[in-house]
């Protein structure tokens, strides 16, 4: 019986599960998605949303600590037939992935079910990636509500017939300053063509 037994076994022996986990966060952080099967993503998330939580810190021990967990291996590249050194896994993690996240506080990865299956077992592919930088700022536009100025409220004070006096100068006004920039564009527009 299995009691108390976490995680999965993936048909492999402990070094060969390691080494796979290693491998494919170290192709994650380098590429930011990989294409693999659901159980593996599974297995592999939590561990690296560790080592970017980790990363996060900065520390030199943070560093060894990581490249003990993970390795350090080459990013390489092949421009013109030629293989180029880009730096290393564990340097791209700290330099450019952890500052991406600060202020983060986790779910740096997601798991994308595709609908293919493998050709030779049939296991579900999913896409494993991490968390671009511009859905947060993306989240945090949608929460803030518009702040309505004082032409804004004119202008619809004046299309619903409400408008005093006051408002109506404020909305000729607005429309006047907005005017004129529109008509240049337009100006500008025709000439081009």
């Amino acid at each position: 019986m299995r009691h108390r037994v976490a995680g999965r076994q993936l048909s492999r022996t402990k070094e060969h599960r390691l080494a796979m986990r290693r491998n494919l966060v170290a192709s994650l952080f380098q590429h930011e998605t990989i294409s693999t099967t659901m159980e593996k993503a599974k297995e592999v998330k939590p561990f690296a949303e560790k080592l970017i939580t980790l990363a996060k810190k900065g520390t030199l021990a943070a560093r060894r600590q990581a490249i003990a967990l993970l390795g350090n291996r080459d990013i390489v590249d092949y421009e013109e037939g030629q293989s180029v050194r880009k730096g290393t896994v564990i340097g791209k993690l700290f330099s450019e992935l952890a500052p991406r996240y600060l202020d983060r506080p986790g779910g740096y990865t997601r798991i994308i079910r595709l609908s293919l299956r493998r050709l030779g077992d049939n296991g579900q592919l999913v896409l494993l990636q991490l968390v671009g930088a511009d859905e947060s700022s993306v989240k945090k536009s949608r929460k803030r509500s518009r702040k309505r100025t004082k032409e804004s409220v004119a202008a619809e004070e004046v299309a619903e017939g409400k408008a005093t006096t006051g408002t109506q100068e404020v909305a000729e006004v607005a429309e006047a300053e907005h005017a004129p920039e529109s008509q240049e564009s337009e100006d500008q527009n025709s000439r081009e063509q």
